[in-house]
């Protein structure tokens, strides 16, 4: 029994998603844990469809245990996005791989990478400040220091897989884990890109896609494509520009002090944030706010934070528990493996996972919230408190 962990969102799933899953079962591995992002992730926007049914399909296109990331760690930074995750898979206790992709493809080149961006993010980080003070980002203020003295590592980073990837061998480092990292090449279209090829399109391509009623059986599965046009059918999709009056409204009643407490806002941010309050659309908000230091994903992911009540302090507690949202056979073998080596509490039920202590609780109370929120975001608004009546699906045939 070899186990392999991977990160992802599948929002949607595609044919790279299904060429990664068939490369890792080749390495070897005999189960799939899979830590999934929830109606929030990273880039900063909604999941187009459900968790559960994302957890459902993606139990039928490969994975065999699907484990929900907290959403105040999809709203975030790559690196506690991917500290989140790894947690996780490490706390399962029965992990022996995580496999993810990149443009490099190379784990030793991004081992390489991972120990040259530790290093100088520690003796380089005056300098690190000294360009951010210029109007740089993080990361890019980093790859400039990197390119100074190992061009290649530099290169590398400047790839969004491979910079994901760096986060999850960062993470690994961090909690001392036995997993080892399994890399597969990231193949044919670019991360984000808008170009398709040989039945592969990127995810955000094919968000595109179904927000224009396109069908996008080509390039993912049947179950899948069929899953999307039902959900389409039945307004059951979600989009963003739904959730613009209530984020405009969230803005314009929150306080300087208010936004300085949210994840993610440093440096000053705050200020710029509220100044913006008066925008009379998401867009203008966006463009307002946006400068070389901030991000169109970062400030995205603020202001859903914002709106959701994820603070800074919220992010200061690893997980208290593994929320699983679906499972097959294999999974059940993954759950039994763990009983007795997990090393925080794995279970289904998100209100029996709230009592636990007071920080499970505070987990809890931010996502049942944000489901709520989704809610809106759909086209047909579904009643609130959903979580709470969540059926996980069980596959056992």
């Amino acid at each position: 029994m070899k186990v392999s962990g991977i990160v992802c969102e599948y929002n949607p799933f595609h044919n790279g998603h299904l060429y990664h899953i068939r490369k890792t079962r080749e390495n070897g591995c005999t189960h799939i844990v899979a830590v999934m992002s929830g109606n929030f992730v990273q880039r900063g926007g909604v999941a187009v469809i459900d968790k559960l049914e994302r957890a459902r399909l993606a139990v039928h296109s490969g994975a065999d245990l699907v484990i929900e990331l907290p959403v105040q760690y999809c709203l975030t930074s790559a690196e506690n996005f991917a500290a989140g995750a790894v947690y996780l898979l490490d706390s399962l206790g029965v992990v022996d791989e995580i496999s993810f992709g990149s443009e490099c493809g190379d784990t030793q080149q991004l081992v390489k990478a991972m120990d040259i961006v530790d290093k100088a993010s520690i003796t380089h980080l005056e300098e690190i400040k000294s360009i951010m003070e210029k109007g740089y980002t993080y990361p890019r203020a980093l790859n400039s220091v990197v390119n100074g003295y190992d061009p290649e590592s530099a290169s590398i980073i400047a790839e969004p897989n491979n910079t994901l990837a760096v986060e999850y061998l960062r993470a690994l480092k961090r909690f001392g884990s036995d997993i080892k990292p399994f890399t597969v090449k990231r193949k044919s279209v670019r991360h984000d890109g808008d170009e398709t090829a040989d039945g592969f399109a990127s995810a955000s391509n094919l968000r595109e896609m179904i927000g224009q009623g396109v069908s996008v059986g080509e390039f993912t599965t049947a179950e899948w494509a069929e899953a999307i046009k039902n959900a389409s059918s039945k307004g059951e999709t979600a989009s963003l520009s739904r959730l613009e009056r209530v984020i405009l409204y969230k803005l314009r009643s929150s306080t300087v002090e208010d936004i300085e407490q949210i994840c993610d806002v440093g440096q000053g941010l705050e200020h710029r944030i509220y100044g913006a309050r008066m925008a009379g659309s998401i867009d203008e908000l966006l463009f307002t706010v946006k400068t070389k230091r901030y991000t169109m994903a970062r400030i995205r992911r603020i202001m859903l934070a914002l709106l959701i009540g994820i603070t800074k302090e919220d992010m200061e507690q690893l997980p208290p528990y593994g929320r699983i949202l679906a499972f097959n056979e294999r999974g059940r073998e993954i759950l039994a493996r763990a009983k007795d080596k997990a090393k925080i509490p794995f279970a289904s039920s998100i209100a029996k996972l709230s009592q636990l202590s007071d920080t499970a609780e505070r987990f809890a109370e931010l996502e049942i919230r944000a489901s709520d929120i989704y809610g809106l975001a759909l086209d047909t608004i579904t009643s609130a408190e959903k979580d709470y009546r969540a059926k996980i699906m069980i596959d056992l045939e």
